[in-house]
């Protein structure tokens, strides 16, 4: 998944530990398989080979987590969509060379095979459609916060009552630490990603942080994320870091972009109706917001 997975398991019986990893391990290789763009015959290549032409059939797990998706994607207003993979990256290498940012018009235009309302879903059949040629469906951003629930569930149906499954930050823990405390999580500041601005204490909670101090660029003094708003086509500025508490990384992981993409109060907003949620943003002046159930130290 183009991601490091580290699982923890709490255990007397270390061999016992290295088995169950070792099936979580198998676990997070299966649905990779499913979900990735870098093997030909995955099924979401298959979907993305044959938009605009033809339906595909594909596993109930995969249309459920489409369905899902489309779901956030209602939910974000678009601001989360699968088919951000139709972006035209050619614009975008976020690296020394890019000094200018194109004109509104042409990034539009790059952006605009991007619609989640053009994933035809067929319940009974259980197919996927991409209604234009060129549009491209990926899961990079919910997809390793899916499995990194589906690991932890594997894991607890083997009998594992605490553990970390850490999909690159993005992470689920429940039980408790081998000390009986509670999983210490800390939240990385955008400024230096290696040290935490805060810790939080959580059990059974899923935690997913999305910023733009690891991809960015700076033109005429202004910073530019990587993160590209799928209705302008223009980089998100404002926000560097975003922090989504949930008791399912899948959520966390598709919630965290979104909230980068709609901004602080619209953000805000929107995580504040919906229940067993929070969040946590910094702006690009370091003024730390959160949630209404969130108290940070």
């Amino acid at each position: 998944m183009g991601n490091t997975f580290e699982i923890t398991v709490v255990a007397n019986d270390g061999n016992w530990a290295q088995e169950k990893i070792a099936l979580a391990v198998d676990e997070i290789r299966r649905i990779e398989k499913l979900l990735t763009t870098f093997d030909e015959n995955s099924q979401t290549n298959q979907i993305n080979k044959m938009a605009g032409t033809e339906a595909v059939p594909v596993n109930r797990e995969v249309f459920e987590l489409i369905k899902r998706s489309l779901k956030i994607s209602g939910v974000t207003d678009g601001a989360f969509d699968i088919t951000y993979g139709s972006i035209d990256k050619r614009l975008w290498n976020f690296d020394r060379n890019m000094t200018s940012l194109p004109d509104a018009e042409t990034a539009k235009n790059s952006v605009s095979l991007i619609n989640y309302h053009n994933v035809l879903l067929n319940e009974q059949d259980g197919t996927v459609m991409l209604k234009e040629k060129g549009m491209r469906i990926g899961f990079g951003g919910i997809g390793k916060g899916y499995a990194a629930d589906m690991a932890r569930k594997l894991l607890e149906k083997e009998g594992v009552q605490s553990g970390i499954v850490n999909a690159s930050g993005d992470l689920v823990a429940w039980g408790k630490q081998a000390n009986n405390e509670p999983w210490t999580i800390g939240i990385a500041h955008p400024d230096n990603a290696r040290s935490a601005f805060s810790r939080l204490n959580i059990s059974n909670l899923a935690i997913a942080t999305s910023g733009n101090y690891e991809k960015y660029v700076v033109i005429d003094g202004r910073k530019y994320s990587h993160t590209i708003n799928p209705k302008t086509g223009m980089p998100v500025t404002g926000i560097k870091s975003v922090t989504i508490i949930s008791p399912y990384a899948e959520i966390a992981d598709a919630m965290a972009t979104p909230v980068m993409v709609m901004g602080v109060k619209a953000g805000l907003d929107l995580i504040n109706q919906i229940e067993h949620l929070g969040c946590i943003i910094v702006d690009d002046n370091n003024k730390i917001y959160s949630t209404k159930n969130i108290h940070l130290e």
